[in-house]
């Protein structure tokens, strides 16, 4: 059965709700995930113009700073989305979607935040000394 009107099937629209919801829920998790990094940098300028540390010395210590709160945040939030993921009542296909998307984003994000920040900081920060 074909909507006559765009040549689609007549349930599109619940696929393409579900997308849009996801998306949405993918927003939300980069702004998280970006916090996290953000405050990391933060941490380790502020370690770098006051203790005088050395970039790398810096970085490590912020991510050591950082840690705890990174995984209390993460783990918060996948705990909070675990019942829209082991949900079975009525609907509970696309709250499942969703919170996948949520949890799994959540996850990767965290890690190449713990993983990939530090790693870029070290080498992008002796180019943005020389124009400072």
């Amino acid at each position: 059965m074909t909507n006559a009107a765009s040549d689609l099937p007549a349930n599109s629209n619940a696929a393409s709700t579900e997308t849009d919801h996801s998306k949405l829920s993918l927003l939300g998790t980069f702004g998280l995930i970006s916090k996290h990094g953000i405050l990391m940098v933060e941490f380790a300028n502020e370690l770098l113009h006051r203790d005088h540390l050395d970039r790398i010395t810096a970085i490590r210590t912020a991510a050591g700073i950082r840690f705890r709160p990174i995984i209390m945040t993460t783990g918060a939030m996948v705990v909070e989305l675990l019942p829209l993921v082991m949900a079975s009542d009525a609907g509970a296909n696309s709250r499942f979607g969703l919170g996948n998307v949520i949890v799994v984003g959540t996850i990767v994000g965290t890690t190449m935040t713990l993983f990939v920040v530090p790693s870029v900081y070290t080498v992008i920060w002796p180019r943005h000394s020389k124009t400072v």
